[in-house]
């Protein structure tokens, strides 16, 4: 339990360590770098879309990571007919009282020391469970976080390309591009500063892929009304078409929290909770 706790602390400020870290790189090497002359840099130039598409993704990213965090879990008891705080956390703890017993997947986080509503997970590179408040926030933060890895990824492949005068058709190229990198590096022909991109594009590269492919998982359950802590306990859940289901995390209103990132919007959950 200490160490989970104490990964529960490590992990967000890893996550904001490297956000900031790519945004450093972005703004002050990877675009400045892709201005040729920038007395005759055209109103659209690439460079100048380049970054536009990168700080709207790292603003989509950001803003639903703070509204992750933000919409918390339930406090204990509250709303759910489970009594006062200290009886439930009691009861949870030595198991007098089941996580169904008030409504379905609700579940008690030891980390959090909340309940939570339609419990999915643990997340600890924010600190908080996902649950019902907060699962289409953590969908876009995924989403979006993968899509900013990517263009990072891009951008620093086309900032080596020009610096080091290689190219990346062959897909061997990236591959073999670490290794001979680090020989370059203790022989002195390699800046630490380049070395230190390399080091970045395979770290863009592993949490791009890891973020698109948690997100791809985390619809698929969502298409089928199913969370995670559902199929990992065994529960049984009421099958209903794949749009209420989509309609239940997203709301009707989908497409704006899709541009910009916002708290739940026209979900049947939240209209529930403010009746």
């Amino acid at each position: 339990m200490l160490v989970l706790r104490l990964l529960n602390v490590v992990a967000p400020a890893y996550f904001l360590c490297i956000s900031l870290v790519t945004f450093v790189l972005q703004i002050f090497l990877f675009i400045p770098s892709m201005f040729r002359d920038p007395s005759t840099t055209p109103l659209f130039s690439p460079a100048l879309l380049h970054g536009a598409l990168f700080l709207f993704l790292s603003a989509n990213a950001l803003g639903n990571y703070v509204l992750v965090i933000q919409s918390s879990p339930e406090d204990l008891g509250k709303g759910l007919n489970l009594g006062k705080g200290t009886e439930v956390v009691a009861d949870w703890l030595d198991g007098s009282r089941s996580p169904g017993s008030a409504l379905p997947s609700t579940h008690f986080c030891r980390l959090c020391a909340r309940v939570t509503q339609r419990h999915d997970h643990h997340c600890f590179f924010t600190g908080n469970c996902i649950g019902s408040r907060n699962m289409r926030n953590f969908i876009m933060f995924c989403l979006y976080t993968s899509l900013a890895c990517l263009d990072s990824l891009v951008a620093g492949m086309a900032y080596i390309s020009a610096a080091l005068s290689m190219s990346f058709v062959n897909p061997l190229a990236f591959l073999t591009l670490l290794p001979h990198s680090i020989s370059q590096f203790f022989s002195g022909a390699l800046l630490s500063s380049e070395m230190f991109v390399i080091l970045m594009l395979y770290l863009w590269l592993g949490i791009g892929l890891a973020c698109a492919g948690f997100c791809c998982h985390q619809m698929l359950l969502i298409l089928r009304g199913q969370t995670r802590y559902q199929v990992r306990k065994g529960m049984v859940v009421r099958a209903r078409p794949w749009r209420e289901n989509l309609q239940e995390v997203f709301g009707k209103r989908w497409l704006l929290g899709l541009l910009i990132p916002v708290l739940n919007v026209g979900s049947d959950n939240r209209r529930q909770k403010e009746k």
